[in-house]
């Protein structure tokens, strides 16, 4: 199924902090794993940077291809469809070297998408967007580990009266 944040006002302030942080421009190739729809994609493409979109399904990397057209994106993005709960070093590499990363995964985390970076990919900055702190943290230290270092963290309560919320962390190389 398809999956698009629900509350769209907070959902427009995560986005703006998620930006601020990434700060993509325009000779940048960035990465967005787990794009859904082009929620991220879109607007780190209108920076003028060069995105690429990964995402599991056929259909959602379709309809975010879409998207970008409709929004006259098209030029700088680039979308396609890989399991990322089955990445691994090979399959990362052979989409080749990105300066950014923004991570946006269900909340089973991104573990094998981060074990699988080698220093030859290893991007200098990471945006992770979790809807899950659990496997934000157990994420976290695989970045630390593999030479990251926590820069700037935050919480967001995008369903009010629950216990749900996306917190947005930045990593950098270092």
């Amino acid at each position: 199924g398809e999956f698009t944040q629900v509350n769209g006002q907070l959902n427009r302030v995560m986005i703006s902090r998620a930006m601020r942080l990434l700060n993509p421009q325009p000779d940048e190739r960035i990465a967005d794993f787990f794009c859904g729809l082009g929620n991220f994609t879109l607007p780190i493409a209108r920076s003028g940077a060069a995105v690429l979109g990964i995402e599991g399904s056929d259909a959602l990397v379709k309809r975010a291809a879409q998207n970008a057209a409709f929004n006259g994106l098209s030029a700088n993005t680039e979308f396609s469809a890989r399991n990322l709960f089955e990445m691994d070093e090979a399959a990362l590499a052979k989409l080749g070297k990105f300066d950014k990363w923004l991570i946006d995964p269900p909340r089973d985390g991104a573990m094998e998408l981060v074990k699988s970076i080698t220093p030859e990919i290893a991007p200098e900055l990471i945006v992770y967007v979790s809807c899950n702190p659990a496997t934000l943290a157990r994420d976290a230290a695989e970045l630390v580990q593999r030479g990251y270092r926590l820069k700037a963290a935050g919480v967001m309560n995008m369903f009010p009266q629950t216990s749900h919320v996306e917190s947005i962390a930045l990593f950098a190389k270092l």
